[in-house]
């Protein structure tokens, strides 16, 4: 099919390198997305409406931010357990190894693209 699989450590340990600075760029969104999932203020005398409903929107585009940013460290850490596990590469439903170009686009894979599709 001309993939190229992933055939030594060297590979896998660049893999967990990028996961890593990805997991610690994630963190430093965290830190920084915090202001805006603080609670909106309701009083009425001190915020428009408008400001209000924007605030109330904010918030919860910023939650959203947040769920996403949670669930990709949640894949990549799964990753990174798969590295440790020595399953790291290998599809979850064919056991068939997953192509270095596949997991350059989503290091979190668990699947090859036959499986992914159907």
């Amino acid at each position: 099919m001309g993939e190229i699989p992933i055939v030594n450590e060297a590979e896998q340990a660049k893999f967990a390198a990028l996961i890593r600075a990805r997991l610690m760029e994630i963190e430093r969104e965290n830190a920084l997305g915090q202001d805006g999932r603080s609670v909106v203020q309701l009083d009425q005398q001190s915020v428009g409406r408008l400001s209000r409903m924007d605030a109330l929107q904010n918030q919860a585009m910023a939650k959203a931010q947040q769920a996403r940013r949670d669930l990709e460290s949640r894949r990549l850490r799964a990753a990174l357990a798969r590295i440790d596990e020595g399953e790291f590469g290998w599809c979850e439903d064919c056991g068939e190894e997953i192509p270095i170009r596949r997991l350059e686009l989503d290091p979190a894979a668990t699947r090859c693209v036959s499986c992914a599709a159907g």
